[in-house]
């Protein structure tokens, strides 16, 4: 698939209704869909539908005001791309009080081209074991170890809850993939279908610095898409950050654009 075939697929079916998912609440307004989650609200669309100048700011106002006095969320996020229309979309969020988190890039490829054999030599603490957790006895002892593994890499807060990671894992929602050496997680992602898609999520993808460079963290993707493939999933997707890009352009995912949240705060 070409870039402008994968970006025409990811808005298709990445934006708006899948993005509802594990919704409690949603609101729609023009092109947008007012989201309220358990972990605060969301807002997603597949365009703008040619909103720019006042008639932008009107709806992003109309935004502001939803959740500030119809709902008691403390945040909500408006999640842009690099390719939105129109251009000034960042500037006028800003404007009225949503402030910018760092800009990712989003990554796309075929579940079938990633799912490459990927040989790990063993390292001097012994070999490299791929496995998906729940296919092992301990269940919550492995998402703890893996959870913990990736705050030390991504810093506290920054992923889910041991009881939210265990019930997306029994729901189904999603697969908890992990790399061992020895009895040490090195390195740890999800793999998260959108359901009603071609698509799956690959998601937390953190190695322990010490073992780096071995391409561990490829092989977990080609774990992961291969499990993809298994399920019927042809496209894989993920949202990175300059770090791990290059990683993921090795494992044959590509650039298609970039999101950036725009964040509002009561």
């Amino acid at each position: 698939m070409t870039p402008d075939e994968l970006l025409s697929a990811y808005d298709d079916q990445l934006r708006t209704d899948a993005e509802m998912a594990r919704a409690l609440e949603v609101v729609q307004e023009g092109p947008l869909l007012w989201a309220v989650f358990d972990h605060g609200g969301f807002v997603s669309y597949r365009d703008l539908a040619g909103a720019e100048g006042d008639a932008l700011d009107d709806l992003i106002d109309r935004t502001v005001a939803h959740y500030r006095d119809d709902t008691e969320v403390s945040s909500f996020e408006w999640k842009s791309r690099g390719h939105d229309l129109p251009p000034d979309l960042g500037e006028r969020l800003v404007a009225h009080g949503l402030v910018a988190e760092p800009l990712e890039t989003v990554m796309i490829g075929e579940a079938a081209l990633l799912a490459v054999d990927v040989p790990l030599a063993e390292t001097p603490h012994g070999p490299v074991v791929v496995r998906r957790i729940g296919e092992g006895d301990d269940v919550v002892t492995d998402l703890t170890r893996m959870l913990a593994a990736q705050e030390s890499v991504f810093g506290t807060g920054r992923g889910p809850s041991v009881a939210s990671a265990l019930a997306e894992l029994e729901s189904g929602d999603s697969e908890f993939w992990i790399a061992e050496v020895g009895d040490r997680i090195v390195c740890g992602g999800r793999l998260t279908p959108v359901a009603g898609t071609a698509f799956a999520g690959i998601w937390g993808g953190s190695t322990l610095p010490e073992f780096r460079g071995r391409g561990i963290y490829r092989a977990l993707v080609a774990a992961r898409a291969r499990s993809a493939l298994d399920r019927g999933i042809s496209l894989i997707h993920s949202d990175c950050t300059d770090m791990s890009r290059p990683i993921l352009e090795r494992s044959g995912l590509r650039a298609v654009t970039t999101t950036t949240p725009y964040v509002w705060t009561r």
